[in-house]
């Protein structure tokens, strides 16, 4: 019972928090069925991508790969 009224009553912190985690999941559920590879191979892609970004190796938009972020605009 405890929990379900701890549910009830999150913080607005937390309801966006598990929003943002929710997009996650579901872009890298796109990302996997558009490039046809497993999810693990959709975290590695990105785990490589901040890996340059961190090593100042950033690509720019002319080049025509992936930004550093992925938004959905809505």
């Amino acid at each position: 019972m405890a929990g379900v009224i701890k549910r009830l009553f999150r913080p607005q912190k937390e309801i966006v928090l598990d929003r943002r985690i929710m997009e996650l999941q579901t872009a890298k559920e796109i990302l996997a069925e558009v490039f046809g590879i497993r999810l693990q191979d959709v975290d590695e892609m990105i785990q490589n991508r901040f890996v340059a970004a961190s090593s100042g190796d950033v690509v720019t938009k002319e080049d025509g790969l992936w930004s550093h972020e992925l938004r959905l605009e809505g």
